[in-house]
């Protein structure tokens, strides 16, 4: 994940696993920008929010998700076909970078407790 520059309004990602699109084409580099009000406005009145309030998390991330791939824009019917540890490391990311402002974590080594800071990964290979 790179920081587009000192105010984070952009971050790109790596989905761990890909969005197939219905060509069988694999998208996992992407951009995503920090929510507006008006992207949360939108999308609560979004028709299929209204019906489905799980459906809520693909409205907002089809409005943050500036690129996927090659595909320049993102619907939510796009986002229905992610797998679902897709959909987990998009929520943790949109969540973290429009909560605290970065994908930045602190941890500590278990094994000589120093602390230090890492950036928000997801994608271990299965």
């Amino acid at each position: 994940m790179t920081i587009s520059h000192s105010l984070l309004t952009q971050l790109s990602f790596t989905l761990p696993r890909g969005l197939v699109d219905r060509s069988g084409v694999v998208h996992r580099q992407g951009i995503m920008r920090l929510a507006t009000a008006r992207d949360e406005l939108v999308a609560h009145k979004h028709r299929h929010v209204q019906a489905y309030p799980e459906y809520l998390m693909l409205v907002l991330l089809s409005q943050v998700i500036i690129q996927l791939g090659t595909l320049e824009s993102v619907s939510p019917d796009d986002l229905e076909n992610l797998l679902t540890q897709d959909l987990a490391y998009l929520r943790e990311l949109y969540n973290r970078i429009n909560q605290t402002g970065s994908a930045q974590l602190s941890v500590q080594c278990p094994q000589c407790n120093h602390p230090f800071q890492t950036e928000l990964v997801l994608s271990g290979e299965l």
